[in-house]
């Protein structure tokens, strides 16, 4: 692959992330602490994601293969994006929050699907090459989450700010990537999708357990996005963004490591692991605050990385291995849509419903509580995956 190229899709996953790290993870303590929204408030903010991700990547993957250049979508969602980020930072109620954010999310989700299609179809090898190029988006969620901690602003807009800043370059450099028409195909869409190459995946009874486990999962998943910066400020931790990004820290060793573990190990073990860190995580939330140590809480974070790389960035790479080249916008849309979609949604409300039931007094929850359902819940799916998966494929 030519250097220069992987340098530019490189940037491409730099400020992708960027923008998301900014808020995303530390936003739920601004909202509890400063803005005074309830638990469930929370989670209905953070279900956005699900009900954005429902809608649009799906649709707009759809819109990329068929009709549009990719990096032109792009360019114009971020800068939209960066009108609606400025915006949010000057609202206080919850009326008027929710609404404005249900619409960022509809401009920004799909641009996680659409900047994944645009670098698969640049690379040369999927396996090889995305990991290297995808790893400056953890890269980057790490800087921007020790930026926030040192900056001491989680409880602040300022995040949204420093997120709609970064939208605007975003959403410039767009423009400048290289072009990435839409696919020439003599069908129409709905052939494609009935056509006998996505007719055999439907057919295939693993690649359906891995979408559904893939879905499942995400129900623990939104417990940490939405409520583990709160917890940690709550447990008293020092630079709790900051330690945050030592999940992404272990994220880019499993990511930089993970062709090697395509090749020693099945699909189905590398999946399972991933599935089973998400219910270990929580255990050791428990267990911190059981004995009182933040060793516990730092070990629960470092295990997102082989959570996250196992899980989802496997399932991402075998599903684009999978789909038809001339569905790849369409198959990276659906993806977001099961990952980001109805699961998170179902435990985004879940989660807030949680910790609205377990808040003993204002910003002072029973989090042992609050963690025993993405506990079990993560194992029973991990379990569940690898009693039914049936593949023996190498990954």
């Amino acid at each position: 692959m030519i250097p220069f190229l992987k340098f530019r899709l490189s940037v491409l996953q730099f400020l992708q992330f960027f923008i998301w790290g900014s808020w995303f993870v530390t936003a739920g303590t601004y909202f509890q602490q400063t803005l005074g929204f309830s638990g469930l408030e929370v989670g209905m903010i953070y279900g956005t994601t699900a009900i954005a991700a429902t809608i649009s990547p799906f649709l707009l993957g759809i819109l990329a293969d068929r009709f549009f250049s990719v990096e032109k979508l792009l360019g114009i969602l971020h800068l939209a994006g960066s009108v609606l980020l400025y915006t949010l930072a000057q609202i206080q109620t919850f009326e008027w929050f929710y609404p404005l954010m249900l619409i960022y999310v509809l401009c920004y989700l799909p641009t996680f699907s659409l900047s994944n299609a645009l670098c698969f179809h640049h690379i040369e090898d999927t396996k090889r090459d995305f990991p290297q190029i995808r790893v400056w988006g953890t890269i980057s969620w790490i800087i921007v989450g020790l930026i926030i901690g040192w900056l001491k602003v989680e409880d602040q807009a300022t995040p949204f700010y420093i997120a709609a800043a970064c939208s605007v370059v975003q959403g410039l450099y767009s423009f400048t990537l290289p072009e990435t028409p839409p696919q020439e195909r003599q069908e129409n869409l709905w052939q494609s999708l009935r056509g006998p190459e996505m007719q055999a995946l439907f057919r295939d009874r693993s690649l359906i357990v891995m979408i559904i486990a893939i879905a499942l999962i995400c129900l623990p998943l939104s417990y940490y996005y939405s409520f583990v910066n709160s917890f940690l400020n709550e447990q008293g931790v020092v630079n709790a963004a900051g330690k945050m990004s030592l999940g992404q820290v272990t994220e880019i060793l499993f990511m930089l490591t993970l062709p090697w573990f395509f090749k020693i190990w099945r699909l189905r073990t590398i999946i399972f692991i991933g599935l089973l860190s998400w219910g270990v995580r929580y255990g050791c939330f428990i267990a911190g605050i059981h004995y009182n140590s933040e060793a516990w809480y730092i070990l629960g974070l470092l295990f997102h990385g082989l959570a996250y790389i196992f899980s989802m960035l496997s399932a991402q790479i075998y599903l684009y291995t999978r789909v038809p080249s001339h569905l790849r916008s369409t198959g990276q849309g659906f993806y977001s849509l099961l990952t980001l979609g109805v699961g998170v949604f179902v435990g985004s409300y879940i989660a807030g419903q949680s910790v609205t039931r377990h808040t003993i007094a204002p910003n002072v929850h029973d989090w042992t509580q609050i963690w025993w359902f993405p506990f079990w819940f993560g194992i029973v799916v991990a379990f569940g995956f690898l009693i039914l998966f049936k593949g023996r494929q190498k990954a």
